[in-house]
Formats: C-alpha cells, structure tokens, sequence
C-alpha cells in the first residue's frame, strides 16, 4: 500500500485546509486510518482517527470542533478538513494506515501545514 498526502500550503490564522490521502496498492487491506503530525522539536502526535468503515471517530483535544476526518473508500481517500487553523497547527501532517490483521503500520511521506499568524 502507498499513501500520498495532498493539500498542505500556507494559510493564515483563521483559515482552512483540506488535506487528502489517496491509498493505492492493496487497498483492501486498509483497516482504519489517521493523521498524525509532527512539529519541529516535538512528537508525533495523533490528531485524527477513522475505522474502516467510517462510522467511528477520534479526534485529539487541541482540534476538536475544528478538524474533521472522513474517508471515501470508493476512492480510496481520505481526508482532513481543517477550519479556525491556529499558529499551533502548523507542522509536517502524515497519513497513517493499519494494514491486514496484525494492523501493521504504513506511512505517507508527509504535507507541511503553516498557519501565520
């Protein structure tokens, strides 16, 4: 499976983005799906999460009410819609997928995100 993200750019405080991951290969495999991000100095961390079929979802704390996951398995996308963006947003977003039964781990190369302020 390869996982190429798509829609990162530079946006002011307040804006938005919508960030896409496309899956290819294996795509039915794909079990649930996430981004994560990674800022200069800090951890990966978790943003966003999706099972495989859509119907459950996890958000962190700090975008709550602001970010939404979703996915179109038909298209074997997935997407982040991110409204009211902060400075603090502003780092390299990944798209992560757990893949066959031991929900190995596949990573996309990443799509930098810069909010002004």
């Amino acid at each position: 499976v390869q996982l190429v993200e798509s829609g990162g750019g530079l946006v002011q405080a307040g804006g938005s983005l919508r960030l896409s991951c496309a899956a290819s290969g294996s795509t039915f495999s794909i079990n649930a799906m996430g981004w994560f991000r990674q800022s200069p100095g800090k951890q990966r961390e978790l943003v966003a999460a999706i099972t495989s079929g859509g119907g459950t979802t996890y958000y962190a704390d700090s975008v709550k009410g602001r970010f939404t996951i979703s996915r179109d398995n038909a298209k074997n996308t997935m997407y982040l819609q991110m409204n009211s963006l902060r400075p603090e947003d502003t780092a390299v977003y990944y798209c992560n997928a757990k893949i066959g039964a031991d929900s190995m781990d596949y990573w996309g190369k990443g799509t930098l995100v810069t909010v002004s302020s």
